[in-house]
């Protein structure tokens, strides 16, 4: 398996990981705030010095794509890519909101037909949010979200489970014996790894010159006007 570096700022966590053959062999993390400017380069320095002090080739740089803080994106994107520059390796982009379905399905119990709905928050009763299957396999896209009683209810025929940090605000206006809170879920770069590691595997890299990131702007801009 590929040494890839991982490096997540969607969100006020700011997080780097290194990872080979299937487990992570370095990480650190900062939950402070929104101190990606401050925090992403020394860690970034840290890791790369992990690597190389043990010999290790760097062969990949994944990067949380999004969507997320149009800041945190990118400081993380442009890190990223200076580095696939100056190291001579490929770029790969990881969606924030399977990223965030990661830890639930590798720490939780979930029922076999259970669909997972990571969010992001936004104003008031708004959230950017995704429904997957346990195999993470889209059900529904990401769709800027107005949260009320009726907006999941069609999938409410199964245990649907909610998390990310616009989930909390949205549980008491959904009010379904099927919609269950999972708190605490950020997403970090130490869970990249499988994502980041499948596509390297299949050649699925970016274009360095020109890969963006998906900014929450970007989903507001094509949302309802009802949302804005």
């Amino acid at each position: 398996m590929a040494c890839i570096l991982n490096i997540e700022t969607s969100t006020d966590v700011c997080s780097v990981a290194v990872s080979q053959d299937g487990a992570v062999i370095w990480s650190d993390e900062d939950r402070s705030g929104p101190n990606h400017a401050v925090k992403l380069g020394k860690f970034v320095d840290e890791a790369l010095s992990f690597s190389d002090n043990h010999a290790i080739p760097l062969e990949g740089v994944a990067v949380s794509c999004g969507p997320g803080s149009y800041t945190g994106l990118r400081i993380g994107v442009s890190m990223a890519k200076g580095i696939c520059y100056g190291r001579n390796v490929p770029l790969i982009a990881v969606h924030t909101l399977q990223l965030l379905a990661v830890p639930v399905l590798l720490f939780h119990e979930l029922e076999e037909d259970a669909l997972l709905c990571p969010m992001l928050d936004a104003r008031r009763m708004e959230v950017y949010a995704c429904l997957y299957d346990r195999s993470l396999k889209e059900i529904r896209p990401i769709h800027a979200d107005v949260v009320d009683h009726d907006t999941y209810l069609e999938y409410l025929d199964r245990p649907v489970y909610f998390f990310g940090n616009g989930a909390s605000k949205c549980m008491s206006m959904i009010d379904h014996p099927n919609a269950h809170l999972i708190p605490d879920i950020v997403p970090l770069a130490k869970y990249m790894l499988p994502l980041a590691e499948k596509r390297f595997l299949n050649g699925q890299f970016e274009d360095v010159a020109y890969f963006t990131p998906f900014y929450l702007k970007d989903f507001v801009a094509k949302a309802p006007k009802k949302l804005l």
